[in-house]
This record gives C-alpha cells, sequence and structure tokens, in this order.
C-alpha cells in the first residue's frame, strides 16, 4: 500500500485539530455551531517523509440575520440627523422561499430622478415647439 499524506484542520488559533484525515478527503464544515464573524481555517498537510504543507484560508461566517442599512456608509463622515432604514431578515427554513421581509426596500436613486426630469424637460420642449407651429 503507497503512503499518503495526513491531513489536519484547524480552525482560528486553536491548538488542537478539529479534523484528523488520510488524503484525499471530503470535508464538511458546519458553520451553524460557529459565531458569526472573521475565522480562518488552517489546513495542514504532513507527507509520509514529514515535511508540512500549510493553507490558511479566511472567512466570514454570517449565519445570522442578514442586516441592510440604508443611509449611511462604512466609515462615513456625518453631522446632525441621519435618518436610516434598517432591514434585518434570517434565511428561515431553506426548503421553501419567503417572500416577504426577503428583500430590502430602497430610496430611488438620483440617477432616476435626473433621467425622470430630463425626460420631461425634452417631452415639455418638443410640446411647445409643436404648440407654437400650429399658430
Amino acid at each position: 500500500m503507497e503512503d499518503r499524506s495526513t491531513i489536519f484542520i484547524f480552525l482560528d488559533e486553536e491548538p488542537k485539530p478539529i479534523a484528523e484525515f488520510v488524503s484525499p478527503v471530503n470535508f464538511e464544515l458546519d458553520t451553524r455551531k460557529m459565531v458569526d464573524g472573521k475565522h480562518t481555517l488552517k489546513i495542514v498537510s504532513k507527507d509520509p517523509t514529514g515535511k508540512e504543507g500549510i493553507r490558511i484560508i479566511p472567512f466570514e461566517v454570517r449565519n445570522g440575520p442578514a442586516i441592510a442599512i440604508e443611509g449611511i456608509k462604512e466609515n462615513a463622515v456625518v453631522d446632525g440627523v441621519v435618518p436610516l432604514m434598517v432591514n434585518a431578515y434570517g434565511k428561515g427554513d431553506q426548503t421553501k422561499f419567503l417572500i416577504e421581509g426577503s428583500e430590502t426596500p430602497q430610496s430611488i436613486p438620483s440617477w432616476v430622478w435626473i433621467l425622470i426630469i430630463g425626460f420631461t424637460g425634452w417631452v415639455l420642449y418638443y410640446l411647445i415647439t409643436y404648440l407654437s407651429m400650429k399658430e
């Protein structure tokens, strides 16, 4: 039988691996047991001669309800009263899709208003031009 590498999987800065396998392996990481936030997955492979290879994968867990905020951006400089719209919605039962509460309402972007005002001005210009030619 041929010698195969041993794989150790570490989560965050834990000194004890969460799993140990002989390669190749399929592994499922259950994030439901982890707190939301940034984590690091460290995979150490040791071949039969004792050489080690390390791969570090940073990732972020977001199992809790998603939070959408409109009215302020990250690292924004603000003053006075800042109106905010906050929406939080969970994934719920992933076997059925819930329409209500799954979308975040948003205000109309300024470029849409500019387009509407420009189009209205263009229509009024041609309407006035057309009516002045009839006389």
